[in-house]
């Protein structure tokens, strides 16, 4: 496990942009933290990597938002509202997820069984400052 302290958000914007840049088609990145921890503020910043211009917003109430104008397709999930995990199935995630597609999942904790394997868990917690944040990064075994 890599952990990465972020200072501040221009830390953020620095690693999802280098992030961005090694994302291949059907790569899934798998956000957990707390309310308030960044996770769309990070799905932002690798938005920009892959050069999508359009407004990030988190898909509260849709679930998913897709983007299509960067280098690859962003599928960007908020699945913190959903209840069961049947609506994931109803959704069709198997496409998303195995697709041509770049797909971030914020709140991957409540779907842990569906994220791939190889996928990437970022784990973001708050540090030891208002702005600072702790990424635990891993692969899912």
């Amino acid at each position: 496990m890599e952990k990465i302290i972020i200072k501040n958000e221009d830390d953020t914007q620095e690693y999802g942009r280098a992030l961005a840049e090694k994302l291949k088609p059907g790569a899934v990145i798998a956000l957990i933290g707390d309310l308030g921890t960044g996770k769309t503020t990070l799905t932002k910043s690798i938005a920009k990597g892959l050069g999508i211009q359009e407004m990030i917003t988190s898909p509260t109430f849709t679930i998913v938002q897709e983007y299509h104008k960067g280098r690859l397709p962003l599928y960007h999930f908020d699945v913190y509202r959903i209840c069961d995990i049947e609506e994931m199935y109803e959704l069709g995630y198997e496409e998303y997820f195995f697709g041509e597609g770049v797909c971030i999942v914020e709140w991957a904790d409540l779907i842990m069984d569906l994220i791939p394997k190889d996928s990437i868990v970022i784990r973001i917690e708050y540090g030891s400052h208002e702005e600072e944040r702790i990424y635990s990064i891993e692969k899912k075994r």
